[in-house]
């Protein structure tokens, strides 16, 4: 299962925190897969590929309550967490780098920690997405941050590194969590 975070609504498609989002719709349409409601709180599109049944899942439950959805769907599915990627933004990381790794801490992103906490696990991989500038600043209000759109300097980087992570998807999916790290780290 491929989950990309974000928040549902318009108003939120550009910003920084829907980075997951946009990862996976564009390996949904690289597959040529439409998202549909899915019997939870979320989008999913189900394929095959590369031998493998996969699930790309985007939560309607908004950042913060992610793991309410991601519980739901991996229990209908059947998927054990260690079977599972998400894909999120980091402002810790520079705009337009990639990170992946095994499991570990939420790194300080709420909608990880709603999926661990839920899941009360933290053995699923994540491919964090860098949305950080050198604007960010300590005492900046992040949550005005993550939610602000791209500039229209960073766009090229953003699809770019988008498109990156959809690879790295693919490499996960293809050859599993070492080779995808080894390549996009």
């Amino acid at each position: 299962m491929i989950v990309g975070l974000g928040n549902v609504g318009r108003e939120y498609d550009a910003t920084r925190h829907n980075v997951g989002f946009r990862v996976v719709d564009l390996l949904a349409s690289d597959l040529k897969r439409s998202f549909r409601p899915g019997k939870g709180e979320y989008y999913i599109s189900e394929l095959h590929h590369a031998g493998e049944d996969v699930v790309l899942l985007k939560p309607t439950t908004f950042m913060n309550n992610s793991g309410i959805a991601v519980k739901s769907a991996i229990e209908r599915f059947g998927v054990d967490p260690a079977d599972l990627l998400v894909v999120c933004d980091d402002f810790n990381i520079p705009l337009g780098k990639l990170r992946i790794r095994k499991g570990g801490s939420d790194g300080g992103h709420n909608g990880v920690y709603s999926i661990i906490y839920h899941l009360n696990d933290d053995r699923f991989a994540r491919l964090r997405c860098g949305i950080g500038t050198e604007e960010v600043v300590p005492g900046r209000d992040m949550a005005d941050f993550v939610l602000s759109n791209f500039e229209a300097d960073e766009i090229p980087e953003v699809e770019k590194m988008v498109k990156s992570a959809a690879e790295a998807v693919f490499v996960f999916i293809n050859s599993g969590i070492q080779t995808a790290m080894n390549r996009f780290n």
